[in-house]
C-alpha cells in the first residue's frame, strides 16, 4: 500500500480560507484538512510524485506569512496501520 507524504502547518487563523482555496486550485497535489482547529493547524497528505509542487506552494505561503511553520512528519495513518 502506498501512503502520502505527511506535513503539518500552523496557519494564520484569519487566512485559513486562503490555504484551502490554494490547495483546491493545485488539484491532486495534496489533501488538506484542519487537524487542530483551536490552534489553526492543518495537515496535508501530499501525493509523493508531486511533493515538489506542494513544497513550492508551501514555501510561498511561508514567505507571505500565511503559514507560520511547516513540518514534515511521519504519516499518522501509516503509524496507525502498523499498530504502533
Amino acid at each position: 500500500m502506498n501512503y502520502s507524504i505527511y506535513y503539518q502547518a500552523r496557519v494564520q487563523k484569519e487566512l485559513c480560507w486562503m490555504v484551502t482555496s490554494t490547495m483546491r486550485y493545485a488539484e491532486h497535489v495534496a489533501f488538506d484538512r484542519t487537524v487542530d482547529k483551536e490552534n489553526s493547524v492543518f495537515e496535508f497528505f501530499v501525493t509523493p510524485n508531486l511533493e515538489h509542487v506542494f513544497l513550492d506552494i508551501a514555501h510561498k505561503l511561508l514567505d507571505r506569512g500565511v503559514f507560520l511553520d511547516l513540518k514534515k512528519l511521519p504519516n499518522r495513518l501509516m503509524i496507525e496501520a502498523s499498530g504502533s
